[in-house]
């Protein structure tokens, strides 16, 4: 299974977690998008506003149907193989998935580095670390 840690340092999650969305959608894999509820209310509008020449289908409702669920918690109610932890909080839940996207920024880096050593000492596990370059261009790290 692959964890990607997306160090948000440049762009903000609101701007990275729709391309992510829409790539996954794109190969025909639902998503479970989990965070805390004071922030699911805002990444469901943005979800909607993101772009004006793309539909993201998503929401928090009659989560069977929904391609992109938003949560608080890490249940795929739709069927979804990749989750995406967008409020920097690990949930050990996420291993139960094949891919995982865990976000943080500057205020997270240090436990995301507690989790990635962690992780990394795992046989069954591949963590890939992302961060945008000069150019705002996502580029894997070592």
């Amino acid at each position: 299974m692959i964890v990607n840690f997306y160090h948000l340092a440049r762009a903000p999650l609101e701007r990275v977690l729709p391309s992510i969305c829409e790539k996954l959608l794109g190969s025909g894999v639902r998503v479970l998008v989990v965070a805390g509820e004071d922030m699911l209310g805002r990444l469901d509008e943005q979800l909607w506003t993101y772009a004006k020449d793309s539909f993201l289908p998503h929401g928090r409702e009659r989560a069977a149907t929904q391609p992109v669920l938003l949560a608080s918690e890490p249940a795929a109610a739709n069927g979804a193989r990749a989750i995406a932890l967008a409020d920097g909080v690990w949930r050990e839940e996420a291993l139960g998935f094949e891919r995982i996207y865990y976000f943080f920024d500057e205020a997270g880096l240090d436990e995301a580095r507690g989790l990635w050593r962690r992780l990394n000492g795992l046989s069954e596990i591949e963590p890939r670390y992302w961060k945008q370059d000069e150019n705002g261009r996502w580029v894997q790290g070592p």
